[in-house]
């Protein structure tokens, strides 16, 4: 049986559909409207799929001063996996609307950075899997309840202090948002407009090509291009809230660039403190 460690297509999850160990996740979901995604789930989904609420499930909004998609707890985390029947040796897929930003790719980053090797996200998501008139049905599954140890990799989860002493420490910081909100020219999110003082902008649309991923040697190049000699293990990104950031997360990986940081936080993280410098322009 395969195993699936960053993308899988339409057409290899449809032909596995069954398989014993093989769970999958809807993590359809829509910023302006946060419920839009489970009325769609609703509507029709993959056949056996969990779904997963960008704000229930995949942040925690008890944490104050951590952006708009505080990062969750392990602990918490890993009881939503439980609910769902996932453990440590399942192959997990998960996908949402299409390109995996929102937030197929933010599953993928929580199970990896727990250490779950077989988790991969499926390339072009729901749009393509019905362009393909794939099965799909609006039963909701009955899981059985799991076990799931496991504390996430703290190494690579960087708050804003962390991620000035990064910056301070020479390392890289690389923002995933679209040019313009980098630059600071429109901010239709967050209350200020602007990036974090030495981060340099590579928008995550530019991993994808037609609403997939681009192919690994090209995804390399991309950030090669962005990184220099920056080495992934010194490099960290982010995004607005800390889920399209998970998107580079997974290029980078698929790559073959492992061990890059997030910043939870992320740009609305980090306006939370007045304090803090803001930059607007060009890098």
């Amino acid at each position: 049986m395969s195993d699936w460690t960053t993308l899988v297509s339409a057409e290899d999850l449809a032909a596995q559909l069954g398989r014993e160990d093989l769970i999958v996740i809807d993590a359809r979901a829509g910023l302006a409207d946060p419920d839009a995604g489970e009325a769609a789930y609703a509507q029709a989904h993959i056949p056996g799929a969990r779904y997963a609420h960008l704000d229930r499930d995949l942040s925690d909004h008890r944490k104050r001063n951590a952006g708009r998609h505080p990062w969750p707890d392990a602990a918490d985390f890993t009881a939503v996996l439980q609910r769902w029947g996932v453990t440590p040796e399942h192959q997990v897929v998960a996908y949402d609307h299409g390109d995996g930003a929102l937030a197929a790719a933010r599953v993928w980053a929580l199970l990896r950075l727990l250490g779950h090797r077989r988790v991969a996200v499926l390339d072009g998501g729901w749009q393509r899997w019905s362009a393909l008139g794939l099965p799909s049905d609006a039963e909701r599954p009955v899981p059985t309840p799991s076990q799931y140890p496991g504390s996430f990799d703290q190494r690579r989860l960087l708050d804003a202090d962390a991620v000035r002493a990064h910056l301070d420490a020479g390392k890289l910081l690389i923002d995933a948002r679209a040019a313009e909100r980098f630059r600071g020219e429109v901010e239709p999110l967050d209350r200020v407009a602007g990036h974090v003082p030495g981060a340099r902008n590579l928008p995550y649309a530019q991993n994808l090509r037609d609403g997939r991923f681009k192919p690994s040697d090209e995804l390399a190049q991309g950030f090669a291009a962005v990184m220099g000699d920056y080495a992934p293990e010194h490099t960290a990104v982010m995004c607005g809230s800390g889920v399209t950031a998970c998107h580079h997360l997974l290029a980078m990986e698929h790559a073959g660039l492992q061990g890059a940081g997030l910043f939870m936080g992320s740009w609305s993280g980090w306006i939370d403190d007045p304090s803090r410098p803001i930059a607007t322009g060009e890098a």
